[in-house]
């Protein structure tokens, strides 16, 4: 899990890649390749 400032990039970085609001922190998660997971802030 990478901590980010910014996750516009790397949504950008997989097709399958969704931006979800989890109490209050922003995350970009990916169901089908679980490496492209990070966290916003």
């Amino acid at each position: 899990m990478k901590v980010r400032n910014s996750l516009k990039s790397l949504k950008s970085r997989h097709r399958d890649n969704r931006v979800v609001r989890r109490r209050g922190r922003v995350y970009v998660i990916n169901k089908t390749n679980r490496r492209f997971k990070a966290r916003q802030g």
